[in-house]
């Protein structure tokens, strides 16, 4: 007896001991040697920064790829020592194993939909004949790449719905191709047309606009600045080195154009904005042979071209409306005496679309960050609520003017995209196509908390979780958050949060300024000289949660992406003690530099400059690599990116990775996961999506000690 509880003993220590070294192992620091360079130091408005990193900038260098392949071993060594990877690898697998379906539309005599099987790399766009009930596969991105990485972007049928123009990326790039074929024999027409990126495509007649950039030095297409954007006109059975050019705008190279026609192709219209948000407008009457003219003259506020009403062009805009407005200006007298106010401006909910389906507007409204959908007629009047089927997000509604039917997606926390076909006579909603998941959406909940942030300003957050959760503490817990470019965080369904939430975790939606939630004012009260507001209000976020008890800062992670990577990486440096993790992913780090790169200059509109002092002053105290402090402890952070991001370039994250091991005081690692052949996050391969996703869920659960 006594010999076998030796044995028993000594069997549990040599198991302890395994478990002691494999936990010592995964909080080894060993990072690889990151050259610094103390020479390189900038002077702005007279005060000096150094940026010893600045070589990870060049990543055709062979320096920089070494150093890539160096952090991926590191990064991936530690993450292959997590016992329970490769279980939430396959339990994410399953759970993404079901079939989806995208946007439908009606193009000619056929109807188009995107559905994906369940796992496969990239959706595909069906086609089905109104005589026919078996659709066809009509465009197929993953037939053009083994490794799935191939997408399709942006698409446009003529009017007839003969020709269909569609663009496709590579690698995750912004960079698009666009090819064009004919819709009832899938015969390619024409070559490609290349460097076309932000573009849109817009038929007339017997061809298309589209915007595109010159082709950039060899060897710098992926970081080299975005200039000279110019619209540019294709004529079907021409070559594309042929294409007329539009409109160009040689004395401001930095400008964003893109052209729009309307429904019956009499008007074009090209807005002109020199970041994301403010646009000039110039149209033509193609009947008239009309040269173009300024229509909205200055790029002070948003314009978007909806369609036009004889002479009359409908316009959405913020001017003067925070919340939006709907406004018609003559093309022959647009002077602004002469506008008139189609739709006001609601005085608490945002006008999130319009479109003109069946001879009415139907206008998609956000109403305390989820949507409303309502009908009226084209002078305004008459308006009618369409009943949604639930509280959540609408997207993609497509219809044509004079169609009896159009279809929209519809989306929440625990319910995936599904399809819906909308009746425009009877305005009755009906699936068109059911969507089977392994959960049961009853077993959670989602409520909509209010919290106040540092100012007193009152922001709404979503907490979702599994019903019947304990509030002790203990709950691991991601706060997720954007906050910027007056982009709305609204209810929609993640597989990935789905796998987090079994886990007994709690998933958190912070709609903090800087968004679009409510209207332009609360964007900018989140941007320039004002932009630490976003960051209050996450942290304010942050603070709800532990004081309620959903969690505490053991048990709380900060995720987001883009700009969400810079939110995460300006809070995890301001408050490093709050969290216990943190995830940025493809984040702009680097807020004295951003601009240089590829699109970075656009993004000024939120962020301004530090080219000018006021816009360094602001800019130097919340810039996360400038405002890493060495001999701090920092919480876990994983940061991630891709090698094909020209979006946000790479090196924001490889500064800050380099800058922050170097810093770090504490047990904590501090790993960058590069992604090959991907880019910013569109159109990434779903194999790719699910072993980053089981990778940033084992990280984070790993480091708040969950051990199962």
């Amino acid at each position: 007896m006594l010999k076998m509880n030796k044995r028993v003993f000594l069997k549990f220590l040599l198991l302890l001991c395994a478990s002691i070294s494999q936990y010592f192992m995964l909080a080894q620091n060993n990072y690889p040697k990151t050259r610094r360079d103390e020479t390189v130091i900038d002077n702005y408005s007279g005060t000096k920064v150094s940026d010893p990193y600045r070589w990870l900038e060049d990543d055709n260098a062979p320096e920089t790829k070494d150093w890539v392949t160096a952090q991926n071993k590191n990064t991936f060594a530690y993450l292959d020592k997590i016992p329970y990877r490769e279980a939430i690898k396959k339990r994410l697998t399953e759970l993404w194993n079901y079939e989806k379906y995208g946007s439908v539309f009606h193009e000619g005599d056929a109807e188009y939909f995107f559905k994906n099987d369940g796992l496969q790399n990239q959706s595909v766009l069906y086609q089905q004949n109104k005589n026919s009930d078996a659709p066809q596969v009509f465009l197929d991105p993953n037939a053009l790449s083994k490794e799935g990485t191939v997408a399709l972007g942006s698409l446009s049928f003529d009017k007839a719905g003969k020709y269909v123009a569609y663009e496709l990326a590579k690698a995750g790039s912004d960079w698009q191709t666009i090819y064009i074929k004919e819709a009832a024999t899938g015969k390619q027409i024409d070559e490609p047309i290349e460097w076309v990126k932000f573009s849109g495509i817009s038929w007339q007649g017997n061809g298309f606009y589209y915007s595109r950039y010159p082709k950039p030095e060899e060897g710098k297409a992926l970081t080299t600045k975005a200039e000279g954007h110019q619209v540019y006109y294709h004529t079907l059975g021409t070559s594309a080195a042929s294409d007329n050019l539009i409109f160009s705008d040689a004395k401001n190279p930095k400008n964003l154009m893109g052209a729009g026609v309307s429904d019956d192709e009499r008007f074009v219209c090209i807005s002109l904005s020199a970041g994301t948000s403010n646009n000039a407008v110039l149209a033509k009457d193609a009947r008239s042979g009309s040269e173009f003219k300024s229509i909205i003259p200055n790029q002070t506020h948003d314009w978007g071209f909806i369609d036009n009403v004889g002479d009359w062009l409908y316009f959405m805009t913020n001017y003067k409306a925070s919340n939006r407005s709907i406004i018609a200006i003559n093309f022959n007298h647009p002077e602004e005496k002469n506008w008139k106010t189609i739709i006001a401006e609601h005085p608490s909910d945002v006008i999130e679309s319009v479109d003109i389906l069946n001879g009415k507007m139907v206008l998609t409204y956000m109403h305390n960050v989820s949507s409303l959908l309502k009908q009226f007629d084209l002078d305004g009047s008459h308006a009618t609520d369409i009943k949604l089927p639930g509280i959540g997000t609408i997207a993609g509604l497509h219809g044509k003017r004079q169609t009896a039917d159009a279809f929209y997606s519809f989306t929440s926390f625990m319910r995936p995209s599904t399809p819906f076909r909308l009746d425009m006579k009877t305005l009755q909603s009906t699936e068109f196509k059911k969507t089977a998941l392994k959960f049961n959406p009853d077993d959670y909940t989602t409520e909509q908390v209010f919290y106040t942030s540092k100012d007193g300003t009152t922001i709404p957050m979503f907490v979702t979780m599994k019903r019947g959760t304990k509030l002790d503490g203990k709950n691991p817990t991601i706060l997720y958050g954007y906050g910027g470019f007056n982009i709305s965080l609204t209810p929609s369904f993640s597989v990935s949060r789905l796998a987090f939430l079994e886990r007994g975790g709690v998933y958190a939606v912070a709609n903090i300024r800087g968004g679009g939630e409510f209207g332009s004012k609360w964007h900018e009260q989140g941007t320039l000289g004002k932009k630490q507001n976003v960051f209050d209000d996450f942290i304010a976020a942050a603070q709800f949660l532990i004081k309620k008890k959903y969690t505490s800062s053991d048990f709380l992670a900060i995720n987001g992406g883009s700009n969400g990577g810079l939110l995460v990486g300006a809070c995890l440096t301001q408050h490093p003690e709050l969290f216990k993790v943190a995830l940025p992913a493809v984040g702009v780090l680097d807020m004295l530099r951003y601009h240089q790169f590829t699109i970075g200059r656009a993004w000024a509109t939120d962020y301004g400059l530090s080219e000018t002092k006021e816009g360094f002053d602001y800019l130097y105290k919340y810039s996360p690599l400038q405002n890493v402090k060495a001999g701090t402890k920092y919480p876990a952070t994983l940061i991630t990116t891709g090698d094909h991001d020209d979006r946000v370039v790479p090196a924001h994250s490889f500064k800050f990775a380099a800058t922050l091991q170097n810093a770090q005081a504490g047990d904590a690692p501090i790993l960058i996961r590069i992604e090959t052949s991907a880019g910013h996050g569109a159109g990434k391969p779903t194999a790719k999506v699910i072993q980053e996703a089981a990778d940033i869920m084992a990280f984070t659960l790993w480091n708040m000690g969950v051990k199962n």
